[in-house]
């Protein structure tokens, strides 16, 4: 996909991120996409098909990228978020994976929910979509008239030292053999696809569900779409081929003025769906006066996720306004959203943009994140559970230890409560 301009280049990276996004919204709607929604299924139900389906999701975007960039078709080393940095943040992908996992649980859903909610008529979900976006923002960018950020605050001294740093890239294949990483990629990739669609494919309940193999193709085709097209829009420039980001480096020499330049080189990096980082982007369009410079890939995506939610709701009459129940619900779904602002960001991604999206480069650091969120929403829903069935009898020790037991974590013998 060459462009003769840097302009035309961006205006269909942005368009064709839309329509992709759009599809994604609707999908998801429709069919119930819902990665917490898995995680509890599979907890209190033993149903594990909407986990299948987000596994589903992964297996087709880990086959589809490891084959693509074996054959030079994707760049997935220089990225955004820099998901194979040899920087192993170890601290803030677990760390971030509990908080976000957590959040996720009591807010109802995790960043790709909350955006199909909002497309849906919900409106706790709007105001858990601006927590998250204040959060998100301030995380990453300094508090006015300040150079200090939340992050820098709140965790960067104590959190970042736990990092382990690699000689070369942190995923699978450079871990193994970073002189074959190529090729070992290949077959890490294929082997913990198959395995993955082996597991899958083995429920006859699933194989049944339509939706379910929808959703999970869908949006593990969306992932890989996303990561193709990011990666293959060409400038052509005095009949030099350069990619977005070697133009956006290149800027002063190649073109004319600052007129269309985003404010960011990362906004046009090779990237796929992530859904944190680009809602707290929302604030900052905002505040920015909605500036051009501003509209990025994410904050795109995050529009276009909700406009295809919006949609499909209107399309099947199933678009309802929803408020809080009462108080407890208002203040259990406000510490979610804060929960997944900081956990978002401090793991670097969600169920989506670590989950999937990081997971089909291979980086340890997103595996680690895809584990922690998983085990903090099943940790929490499993006290939850106990706590509202056993009352006064089950402290949060009890509920805590109880559920690691169930989770085969601990032994049996050390449980608290009755299972029930």
């Amino acid at each position: 996909m060459v462009f003769d301009s840097f302009a035309d280049g961006l205006s269909f990276f942005l368009w064709s991120t839309l329509i992709i996004a759009v599809i994604m919204g609707a999908v998801v709607n429709k069919t119930n996409f819902c990665t917490m929604g898995a995680v509890s299924d599979m907890v209190n139900m033993g149903d594990f098909g909407r986990f299948r389906a987000w596994m589903l999701a992964i297996a087709v975007a880990v086959l589809g990228v490891t084959g693509l960039e074996y054959l030079g078709m994707v760049e997935v080393n220089t990225t955004f978020p820099p998901y194979r940095n040899g920087q192993l943040v170890l601290g803030e992908n677990i760390l971030g994976g509990l908080l976000f996992g957590i959040g996720m649980t009591l807010a109802s859903g995790c960043g790709n929910k909350t955006l199909i909610r909002i497309g849906g008529g919900n409106l706790k979900s709007v105001l858990v979509f601006v927590i998250i976006a204040l959060i998100a923002w301030y995380m990453i960018n300094p508090f006015p008239g300040s150079d200090k950020t939340l992050f820098s605050v709140l965790f960067y001294d104590w959190i970042r030292p736990l990092s382990i740093d690699f000689a070369g890239k942190q995923d699978i294949g450079s871990i193994i053999s970073a002189d074959n990483a190529g090729t070992v990629r290949l077959v890490a990739g294929g082997l913990i696809g198959v395995l993955l669609l082996v597991f899958i494919f083995r429920s006859a309940d699933f194989r049944a569900s339509r939706d379910n193999i929808l959703s999970g193709l869908v949006v593990g085709l969306v992932i890989l779409i996303a990561w193709y097209t990011s990666s293959n829009i060409a400038i052509n420039a005095d009949d030099t081929m350069y990619s977005m980001s070697n133009y956006y480096s290149e800027w002063d020499m190649l073109a004319e003025s600052e007129e269309g330049k985003p404010v960011r080189g990362s906004a046009v990096a090779a990237q796929s769906m992530t859904f944190i980082n680009p809602i707290g982007q929302s604030y900052g369009y905002v505040q920015s006066g909605f500036d051009k410079a501003m509209i990025t890939f994410g904050l795109v995506s995050a529009f276009g996720v909700i406009l295809g939610s919006l949609l499909w709701s209107l399309i099947s009459r199933s678009f309802r306004i929803e408020w809080f129940v009462d108080m407890k619900d208002f203040f259990t779904h406000v510490v979610g959203a804060i929960l997944m602002g900081f956990g978002g960001v401090i793991a670097m991604g969600c169920t989506i943009g670590q989950g999937i999206t990081g997971v089909s480069t291979l980086a340890l650091g997103s595996i680690l994140t895809l584990l922690s969120i998983i085990f903090g929403s099943a940790m929490t829903m499993k006290i939850q559970y106990y706590k509202m069935v056993y009352e006064d009898e089950a402290s949060f020790f009890k509920a805590f230890v109880t559920g690691l037991v169930d989770m085969k974590l601990l032994p049996e013998s050390l449980r608290k409560l009755d299972a029930i």
